[in-house]
């Protein structure tokens, strides 16, 4: 073989190689591209997202209510157990000691059964016979003077509880004023137990007047009851028959003088 027929043979060859690689340099061109998607509507899974976020947010609405009533009780609880801010306890307190004083404080004849057994066996009791005048008029004085004393008496715890009406008033306009106000079923009790306090004062200072009275007037008939006792003994006295006239020496002058 020949050195032209040779080089022909490789020209040859070369130019077909060149044809057979064109399609592959050109195949970019003309194949779709790879990032390039479709989009499909479904309408029932579009649906059902929407019924799902719709759920959703009925539980998130229904968790934010729950959690609202968890707070508003939490508070209500809160008022519940709130203290009454206001106390009229040490005022009452005051106004039954200063009655109770007085009630210690009476005279003579105090509020104790012994002491008033002992006085209705001695002063109060039956007239002995055999007493003197003096006796029994120290008697009678000493009762007057126990009638008039429980008069005093008396008088001075319907004073005493008569300056507690004002104190009284006062603590019951703040208490009712409290109550209005109360923000809780705590404060409004309080309220309505120190109101029970304030009635429960003002009856132990009724109780303190009538017992005040009562003794004044117990006095005043005992005195009565043991004057009449005495009267009758004294009129025994007068009418029971004695020695009678005894005749004796009686000097009208001086012997000595002329």
């Amino acid at each position: 073989m020949t050195l032209p027929r040779v080089r022909r043979r490789s020209r040859a060859a070369f130019v077909a190689a060149s044809i057979l690689s064109m399609p592959l340099a050109l195949s970019p061109i003309v194949t779709t591209p790879a990032a390039a998607q479709w989009i499909v509507y479904d309408p029932t899974n579009y649906a059902q997202n929407v019924l799902t976020a719709a759920r959703t947010l009925q539980q998130v609405n229904q968790q934010i209510t729950q959690l609202q009533n968890e707070a508003t009780m939490l508070i209500n609880q809160a008022r519940n157990l709130a203290s009454l801010p206001y106390s009229s306890l040490s005022q009452l307190q005051q106004s039954i000691a200063k009655t109770q004083a007085l009630l210690k404080q009476a005279q003579s004849i105090a509020y104790d059964v012994q002491n008033i057994d002992r006085a209705f066996q001695t002063t109060y009791g039956t007239a002995s016979t055999s007493a003197s005048s003096a006796t029994l008029i120290a008697d009678a004085k000493t009762r007057w003077q126990n009638s008039v004393a429980g008069l005093q008496d008396a008088m001075r715890v319907q004073a005493t509880v008569v300056g507690n009406i004002d104190t009284n008033s006062t603590q019951m306009s703040a208490l009712v004023g409290s109550s209005q106000f109360a923000t809780g079923a705590l404060q409004a009790t309080q309220a309505g137990n120190q109101l029970l306090a304030l009635q429960a004062q003002q009856l132990a200072d009724l109780t303190a007047v009538v017992a005040a009275n009562g003794r004044a007037q117990a006095l005043t008939e005992a005195e009565r009851a043991a004057a009449a006792e005495q009267g009758r003994e004294q009129r025994r006295r007068f009418l029971t028959p004695g020695t009678g006239y005894q005749p004796g020496n009686a000097q009208m002058f001086n012997n000595g003088s002329n």
